[in-house]
């Protein structure tokens, strides 16, 4: 693969040495282009001879590819939050029941849960353990009354990789829902959520996807889409949406029935651009260029001085790097490196968070270490 030449894709190149993918990434051409297709056509002929809810099926279908789903199984959402807000909010709970997760979750992850405190359920947190989520404390936690387990893949401050696979089976075994928030690894780590057993997930495109924000992503394995009931119901929930001229309560025999009403569609065509661009390189190349380009940086930030959070073990290292330094606070180390050097990372949770892209080079690893200070 040509990584200098994919950074063609993404202008911002031009601008600043960006490494802050975990939050919310730079629009890649791919994506622009394809929104700015539907954008000029609704322009100049509004909705005639569009196309766009076909188009949006075919995005349906990329999103599927890409973590192996059937097609019916996936819709889109705003956000992440809306979608495992949805998984919250549509389950039947019981007085007593409860919900395994970590304390190291984004909220988006978190709150859903702790609004079913009204109902009786106990939400049951698994502490971080040196920048790692210990899949064995995840496995005690879960008992005769938990319904959920709601985990990220990659946890958003450490970087933590998930071990789904192992989870998804305990799980199965147990008779307990896998709820995923993929933000952190969607379109850069392989996801399999037939493979890894995962019955819901929910994720957006602004961060690794590179699309922009406000477009995203939620899968209901479909033998559970009778268990689920929509909270949020509208038109295009409904088996016939485009029958204008009856009223016909039926919801859709998919994850359709997920939706209420229209579709943000500038950002549907701007996700399947993004996804496309993705999928042309292939997720296994992005994962292991992304690999490359991490350990690179941790050996790095190790031979200054500073101190690495985030597990470089096989199967646990993501595209996030976590550090910090004994001697100088996160935030004036994060505003020098973006207003004297342009380099572009963040600070979480007391730390500094560097989360580059593939399309970023080795140089553009060692300034960011060159320009960190000396301790």
């Amino acid at each position: 693969m040509d990584w200098d030449a994919l950074r063609d894709e993404f202008p911002i190149t031009r601008n600043y040495n960006f490494q802050n993918h975990a939050a919310v990434s730079p629009i890649s051409r791919r994506a622009a282009d394809a929104a700015r297709q539907y954008l000029k056509h609704a322009e100049e002929n509004a909705y005639l001879n569009g196309g766009f809810y076909k188009h949006a099926d075919r995005v349906r279908g990329q999103i599927a590819e890409l973590i192996n789903a059937n097609p019916d199984e996936v819709t889109f959402c705003k956000n992440t939050s809306e979608g495992l807000s949805l998984v919250a909010n549509g389950l039947s709970w019981n007085n007593g029941d409860n919900v395994v997760t970590s304390n190291a979750e984004f909220a988006a992850n978190m709150y859903p849960w702790m609004a079913l405190r009204s109902h009786g359920v106990q939400v049951r947190m698994v502490f971080e353990e040196d920048g790692c989520v210990p899949l064995e404390r995840l496995l005690e936690a879960i008992d005769s009354r938990t319904r959920v387990v709601a985990i990220s893949s990659v946890q958003f401050a450490s970087g933590y990789r998930t071990d789904l696979a192992t989870l998804g089976e305990y799980c199965q075994s147990k008779g307990v829902f896998l709820c995923v928030d993929a933000i952190q690894s969607l379109g850069v780590f392989p996801i399999d959520v037939k493979g890894m057993n995962i019955d819901f997930l929910a994720a957006d495109g602004h961060k690794w996807l590179c699309a922009p924000e406000g477009a995203g992503l939620f899968f209901v394995r479909k033998e559970l889409q009778g268990h689920l009931r929509p909270t949020s119901i509208g038109w295009m929930s409904m088996k016939d949406p485009f029958n204008y001229s009856r009223y016909q309560f039926e919801f859709a025999d998919s994850a359709r029935r997920y939706d209420s009403g229209s579709y943000n569609l500038a950002g549907v065509y701007a996700l399947g651009g993004a996804i496309e661009l993705l999928q042309e390189i292939g997720v296994e190349h992005v994962s292991h260029r992304l690999l490359q380009l991490t350990d690179r940086l941790t050996e790095g930030l190790r031979d200054k001085g500073y101190r690495v959070v985030s597990s470089r073990m096989p199967g646990e290292a993501s595209g996030i790097v976590a550090f910090f330094s004994d001697v100088h606070p996160p935030e004036p180390i994060q505003h020098h490196l973006q207003t004297e050097h342009r380099i572009v990372i963040a600070v979480r949770c007391g730390r500094l968070r560097a989360s580059p892209h593939v399309y970023n080079t080795d140089r553009e690893i060692d300034q960011l270490v060159e320009a960190l200070p000396r301790h």
